[in-house]
């Protein structure tokens, strides 16, 4: 938890004005410390009006800013965490997670830019941070500067080994540059970090399949399904392969179960796809 150092504006301030001071950073300190437990709680709006009623009452308390800027962006207000977030590093200019967040906030709003300049400042201030490595290396990666994309997740692979984010972003754009070796080394990297991601194994077996490798296709399009029952492109990848190797009625199943879950998760032009597959197993 961050420390601020409390300054006053009088040379000379009355014992009486020190006492009520003091007594109101305490105060916004205490509040900080019940934000923190009622988000231990899963108290999010709670923890909100704690976060800002301490930072309303002593602005220059930087942690109650930040975790304002958490909690909010944990629900979703981008545009009220980012300025939390911005309030964080007006509180202490040296805050290397507060920029680093407030950067994540605008790539989350497309304000790409901007993000990139507040990631780059946290690198400064902290060139080991991990978190705003992988998202300056999301940000080059939108922009197309995909060598810039590389370095970045490499780096942040290297300062936040236990994420699996940065090697899965990684295998992303080795694909997009064609590389698919590279990118089944990144996505197996991820994996090994988190065993359980969905998306991993299926950008993995989207590699074997367009390789031509079906049965390790299928085995990583499986994996990727017991990850996340409801992750339907698993689903749909396996339907692929079944109509491969004329496994026909497997095929029938897996597609009808993918396109009923993007139907209902509003995925229309993927539930079309689906239904296009199972007219040709029909016909």
């Amino acid at each position: 938890m961050l420390i601020p150092h409390y300054s006053y504006p009088s040379p000379t301030p009355s014992t009486s004005m020190l006492a009520q001071a003091t007594s109101k950073a305490q105060g916004a300190v205490d509040l900080l410390n019940l934000g923190l437990q009622l988000i231990g709680q899963g108290k999010v709006e709670e923890a909100i009006a704690a976060f800002r009623q301490a930072s309303q009452m002593q602005p220059r308390l930087a942690a109650a800013h930040y975790n304002l800027g958490l909690a909010l962006r944990q629900e979703g207000q981008l545009q009220p965490a980012a300025d939390a977030f911005y309030q964080a590093t007006q509180a202490d200019p040296n805050f290397a997670l507060a920029f680093a967040n407030l950067g994540a906030a605008l790539l989350e709003g497309n304000n790409l830019q901007q993000a990139k300049d507040y990631l780059e400042r946290s690198l400064e201030l902290d060139p080991k941070l991990g978190l705003a490595h992988y998202n300056l290396g999301l940000v080059l990666a939108q922009q197309g500067e995909l060598e810039s994309a590389i370095a970045s997740f490499n780096q942040a692979i290297q300062y936040s080994p236990k994420a699996p984010e940065p090697a899965y972003q990684l295998g992303l754009v080795y694909m997009q540059q064609g590389k698919l070796e590279e990118a089944k080394q990144a996505f197996r990297q991820a994996i090994q970090i988190s065993p359980k991601y969905p998306e991993a194994h299926y950008n993995l077996g989207t590699i074997f399949l367009a390789q031509g490798e079906l049965d390790a296709a299928l085995a990583a399009f499986r994996k990727s399904a017991e990850a996340n029952p409801n992750y339907a492109n698993a689903y749909y990848g396996a339907g692929i392969v079944f109509l491969r190797q004329k496994r026909y009625s497997e095929a029938q199943k897996v597609l009808q179960y993918a396109k009923a879950v993007y139907v209902a998760q509003g995925n229309t032009p993927w539930a079309a796809n689906a239904e296009q597959l199972l007219e040709k197993i029909r016909n």
